[in-house]
């Protein structure tokens, strides 16, 4: 089964790409709104997810991949959510911002421009493969 690809979105103040590397993993869990939730729960381990900046910097810093699949969230108190593992893999050489997805006519259909409240979304291999090329990045 092919890897799938996602971008989770985090503020910076609240939990940036650095105090995620500092801790080596993280529980993705806080999620509220029902269609990221329902992304988290499609999410498998081994699939790759860009790690988004948003408010401040708006920009893709960093890929991480999922270690644990989606289980109950344990920082919900009432409802149905869900929670994944996240593992940094590497930082981009060079952040992609939204400045410069905006402009890149190969992301003109990206879902983070269509939909950009939600916080976990799945990007197309194509979308993924743009994204690290100018990110200067391989994996």
């Amino acid at each position: 089964m092919a890897r799938k690809h996602w971008l989770v979105k985090q503020e910076p103040e609240a939990y940036s790409w650095s105090d995620f590397v500092e801790d080596g993993q993280a529980e993705w869990d806080g999620v509220r709104n029902y269609q990221a939730r329902n992304n988290l729960r499609s999410m498998t381990k081994g699939d790759l997810v860009f790690y988004y900046h948003s408010v401040k910097g708006k920009e893709i810093v960093g890929v991480a991949t999922v270690i644990r699949e989606a289980y109950p969230d344990p920082s919900a108190k009432e409802g149905d959510w869900s929670a994944v593992d996240l593992k940094p893999v590497k930082p981009l050489k060079e952040t992609v911002s939204l400045e410069r997805i905006k402009e890149d006519p190969h992301l003109s259909d990206i879902l983070l421009l269509k939909n950009s409240r939600l916080s976990v979304m799945p990007i197309t291999p194509e979308h993924f493969a743009r994204i690290l090329a100018l990110g200067a990045t391989s994996l």
